[in-house]
């Protein structure tokens, strides 16, 4: 890349002398206008980004989970991670950075190089629901980081412990409504996802329970399999296994319609109460990180998505492709953080 940027910029020299020894004459205009194009070509190839953009990746990748392993954020990074760092060869790695409700995972790579080796695998939670939930945000999710793509979405699932009497929906909500403030659900800290969600579902249900907030989706679903608390909202790719295994129970399915793999489970609105709840993991860059790797990054993940081994794997796990374009993300983003910032007072959470 060196020798072909001195390579231009000796080409460029040239033909500014050799305009500047020309007469002016009928073809001083048109000659004009292509030394301010070669100039502007040279200034683009001679750029740090466009070198830096044209040999990436030359070293490996880091993805940053703002959540504990075992998550549904951790799933989809370590499942890409795989499948990206074959069609890039380079090892691509997973660091779980857990805290504050997967803001600190977020303000990691917002303060990290611009160069395409630190990357946001970002749940909802610290992107569109952040600036809804706390008052001094340290970022801001739609100045402060690049969005790459949508890599998965999903509903989400009402799950309790085994040992939680009730086992429909309508038993649930007459239960909690006949012990109130005595039951307990979890989240992933205060202010994510789950806690506006479990804060809706209160105000849609009229029921009374205990918010308990975790640090992620694996010691939650711990907890809620030994009984500490009584239920929580997830995602069905963490979910499944253990509805499968007996180690927690299924109540309903936030959707409209029931998950493919999961037939069994009905759906809020069967149950009389139409109440929907869908999540989604993308990938989010740095700030001012050159558009060709965004684009290629782009372009990688989609690649990864058409895999038959990628799309068995979402089946599986009841979860949704993501995709689109890095604005097709950035629309998604803008209007959910107006869409959360609108419905945080309605149901009394407070930014904190």
């Amino acid at each position: 890349m060196e020798g072909f940027t001195m390579a231009m910029s000796g080409f460029v020299v040239r033909q500014v002398q050799h305009l500047s020894r020309r007469t002016i004459g009928p073809d001083w205009r048109r000659s004009r206008v292509w030394l301010g194009t070669a100039l502007a070509a040279a200034a683009l190839a001679c750029s740090p980004g466009a070198a830096q953009a044209q040999n990436w990746p030359t070293k490996p990748i880091k993805f940053v989970v703002a959540y504990p392993a075992g998550g549904g954020a951790d799933f989809i990074a370590r499942l890409f991670s795989e499948r990206m760092s074959k069609l890039l060869d380079q090892p691509v790695v997973v660091e779980n950075r857990p805290g504050a409700g997967g803001t600190l995972g977020a303000l990691s790579v917002v303060r990290a190089d611009p160069d395409g080796y630190t990357l946001l695998i970002a749940a909802i939670s610290e992107i569109s629901i952040a600036p809804a939930t706390y008052k001094a945000l340290p970022y801001d999710p739609e100045k402060d980081l690049v969005p790459v793509i949508q890599l998965a979405r999903w509903p989400q699932i009402l799950v309790a412990s085994p040992n939680f009497p009730p086992n429909t929906l309508s038993e649930f909500i007459a239960y909690v409504k006949a012990n109130p403030g005595k039951v307990s659900y979890s989240s992933f800290g205060n202010n994510t996802l789950n806690h506006v969600n479990g804060e809706r579902f209160k105000v849609a249900a009229g029921i009374d329970a205990l918010h308990v907030p975790y640090r992620g989706s694996g010691p939650s679903l711990t907890d809620l399999m030994g009984g500490q608390i009584q239920y929580t909202f997830d995602a069905p790719s963490v979910t499944l296994n253990l509805i499968n295994a007996g180690k927690i129970k299924a109540i309903a399915v936030a959707a409209t319609e029931r998950l493919p793999n999961a037939g069994n489970i009905p759906t809020f609105a069967e149950a009389g109460l139409p109440f929907i709840v869908s999540s989604w993991i993308g990938m989010l860059a740095p700030p001012n990180t050159p558009q060709a790797i965004v684009d290629k990054l782009n372009k990688t993940a989609i690649e990864v998505m058409s895999q038959p081994e990628t799309r068995a794997a979402f089946e599986k796990s009841s979860l949704l492709l993501g995709g689109g374009s890095p604005a097709d993300f950035a629309k998604i983003i803008h209007a959910e953080i107006a869409d959360y910032r609108a419905l945080a007072p309605k149901i009394g959470i407070v930014p904190q």
